[in-house]
């Protein structure tokens, strides 16, 4: 497999926790858990992983700027903030929503780590953010676009290592679940799946699309980074394992499922998880475990992309506590 050039900002590799308290009160399987939002940047996330190799992308063509969009409480746009800083460029954000009077939660923090945010809506979030584009490399800014949640072939690739990362640490798991949305985590872990020879079974929990066409999407970019890795690809589409039962009320709308989550794993673990990934992803989980999905006898490893800052805006941290 092809070694890609990497910026190595991530503190890897991430630890691997058992949650007996949590196991306990569901009453099996064993539940462990991989601690990507620790991964040391701007308070972690497994966007890190990805910046990574993208950072050495973009320094390899000489960029100064790195761009980025996402939504208002974006922890991969957070995490692109810090990574430019760490490496002496300049950030650009094209947020979608309203600029609030009182930045909280990952706005504070992209403000803090100097980053210039430019406002749109969703629907216009694409155009604005060619238009900014298009203006930096006009100024000279020397631009280089970050895709959303990093997730092209050679940011997925930061989680095809991650799985050899995993692999090497020689914990057993049965399963490993977590949250897929831009899908560069999930095509990146089942890639490695098969390029590692990791026994179990990779599945994501979809935030905001449907299982059936995202998993397409989400095979087309398994394929483009085996292509882009020099691997020989063996899997089919039909193993590409996404359960979309728990959109709820849309993206970032916390429901019943995610509070009950996020104050499971809090009073049980002491771990934090957020209100649009996570939180989601361990709620599907849990309610798996209720239903018997898993075997009691197995291992269920949630790989935990991190999100916490979230947990700060106003509008999830009034709902949380009622």
């Amino acid at each position: 497999m092809k070694e890609l050039p990497r910026s190595p900002i991530a503190h890897l590799p991430t630890p691997i926790e058992s949650l007996p308290r949590l196991t306990a009160n569901l009453g099996g399987p064993k539940i462990i858990i991989k601690r990507d939002d620790q991964t040391g940047l701007a308070l972690g996330g497994n966007k890190t992983r990805k910046l990574e190799y993208l950072l050495a992308e973009a320094e390899s063509l000489g960029c100064k700027t790195l761009i980025t969009a996402g939504a208002i409480q974006s922890n991969h746009c957070r995490q692109t903030a810090a990574a430019a800083r760490r490496v002496g460029m300049d950030c650009i954000l094209v947020l979608n929503g309203e600029e609030p009077e009182d930045p909280v939660g990952n706005i504070f923090l992209d403000l803090l780590l100097g980053a210039e945010i430019v406002w749109t809506t969703k629907k216009d979030r694409q155009d604005t953010l060619e238009k900014v584009a298009k203006k930096a490399e006009i100024e000279g800014k020397k631009p280089y676009l970050v895709p959303y949640g990093g997730s092209n072939p050679t940011g997925a690739a930061a989680y095809v290592y991650a799985m050899q990362e995993f692999v090497e640490q020689s914990v057993k798991a049965d399963w490993i679940v977590f949250a897929t949305s831009s899908g560069g985590t999930h095509a990146g872990l089942a890639l490695g799946k098969e390029i590692f020879g990791f026994k179990g079974k990779v599945l994501g929990i979809s935030i905001d699309e449907l299982a059936e066409p995202f998993a397409k999407k989400i095979y087309g970019l398994v394929k483009d980074t085996a292509l882009l890795l020099d691997h020989e690809l063996q899997m089919g589409p039909e193993e590409i394992r996404v359960n979309g039962d728990y959109l709820g009320g849309g993206y970032a709308v916390m429901g019943e499922l995610e509070k009950e989550a996020i104050r499971l794993f809090a009073s049980e673990e002491g771990v934090l998880i957020d209100p649009v990934y996570t939180g989601r992803a361990a709620g599907g989980m849990i309610d798996l475990i209720r239903k018997g999905f898993f075997r009691k006898d197995e291992t269920v490893l949630f790989w935990h992309t991190g999100g916490t800052p979230a947990l700060f805006a106003e509008k999830y941290r009034k709902e949380i506590l009622t």
